[in-house]
């Protein structure tokens, strides 16, 4: 198992734009790590970096403690131990599913390499597909392949780009389990580039969010959605709910009342909630129900509410119960943090 370290990498297509702006990020072993971020963040030209496509214009990437780019170092890619998942799998359309997995299998026997291959499809859950072609497969079908042929090799990380972008919502979540249960059955190392943030808190160990060439905040899925670095990541990361507040000890005064903080706070500034941490109660703060938009799972009820600007976002399970033009109250359940500044910093 083999951590990934990042430290103040620096790539300009075009100088003095910087795409990655010294850039840190640090991946222990054996975890999966989503970069997060919209575009022109920065995302796939980092993953080229690391996967040695890119030389960097300055800063280190080390593999398990090997540098790997650094000042006067760029091993190629064939050197780096690296494997990668590309977008809609990119298999060898001439190529049969066994070929496609057994390709980087350089220097092994025979034997060794359909071993290999039939452990490999075992884990992706396609045992027996060794003589199909490309075309004879589903989508999801190969990017299952496109994995097992990354991971063949045993490499020390695997670098996956927005490799469910091609998959129907349906199939998505499936697969995405699949390269999940793989990655942790080889113990490898794995960066998955996304701009998609369910898919982001779903399926990764931590998540790194990208603004202008840096990581705005690395942490855990739980860490970066309940307590975001600030408001722009608030916004980015899901669904968010702002208020302007003021503070005093442990408490603060929004339109929606009083709401306890998570640490002791004084002045003004703006509260994020999560629209989950919001009720439609009787008791609550009075408003107008303006939108309802129903998931299945959930429902989504916009309330206007005096005193703010927008609605706010209230999530429900299940059907809603609310028409656009009833009144509705809103209550705020758990905690927040207060976070310095007006509350157009976080538009």
């Amino acid at each position: 198992m083999t951590d990934l370290k990042i430290s103040g990498l620096v790539k300009s297509y075009a100088p003095p734009t910087r795409v990655l702006d010294n850039l840190d990020l640090a991946v222990p072993a054996g975890l999966l790590a989503a970069v997060l971020g919209p575009s022109g963040c920065g995302k796939t030209t980092l993953l080229r970096v690391v996967a040695g496509f890119l030389r960097a214009d300055a800063g280190t990437v080390e593999l398990g403690g090997r540098v790997v780019c650094g000042p006067g170092t760029h091993l190629p890619p064939e050197r780096r131990r690296v494997g990668i998942v590309p977008q809609e799998g990119a298999l060898f359309p001439h190529l049969s599913v066994a070929a496609n997995v057994a390709f980087g299998l350089t220097g092994t026997s025979r034997a060794e390499r359909r071993r290999r291959t039939g452990e490999m499809l075992e884990l992706v859950g396609l045992p027996g597909y060794e003589e199909r072609m490309p075309h004879e497969l589903s989508g999801g079908q190969q990017q299952r392949v496109a994995v097992a042929r990354a991971l063949s090799p045993a490499p020390d990380l695997v670098l996956l780009d927005e490799p469910f972008n091609a998959l129907d919502s349906a199939l998505r979540a499936g697969v995405r389990a699949d390269v999940r249960a793989a990655l942790l059955a080889t113990g490898a190392t794995g960066v998955l580039v996304t701009h998609d943030q369910q898919e982001a808190l779903s399926t990764a160990d931590l998540v790194a969010v990208l603004r202008d060439g840096r990581v705005a905040q690395c942490g855990t899925p739980e860490e970066v959605y309940r307590r975001p670095a600030d408001l722009w990541v608030a916004g980015f990361v899901g669904e968010a709910v702002f208020l302007p507040a003021t503070a005093e000890d442990s408490v603060a005064d929004t339109p929606l009342g009083h709401i306890p903080l998570v640490a002791p706070a004084h002045g003004g500034g703006v509260i994020v909630l999560r629209p989950e941490q919001l009720v439609l109660d009787e008791t609550g703060t009075p408003g107008t129900v303006v939108e309802v938009r129903f998931y299945g799972h959930d429902a989504m009820v916009r309330v206007a509410v005096d005193g703010l600007a927008e609605p706010v976002a209230v999530r429900v399970p299940g059907p809603a119960g609310v028409r656009p033009g009833e009144e509705a109250g809103v209550s705020v359940t758990g905690v927040a943090t207060l976070h310095p500044g007006p509350l157009a910093a976080s538009e």
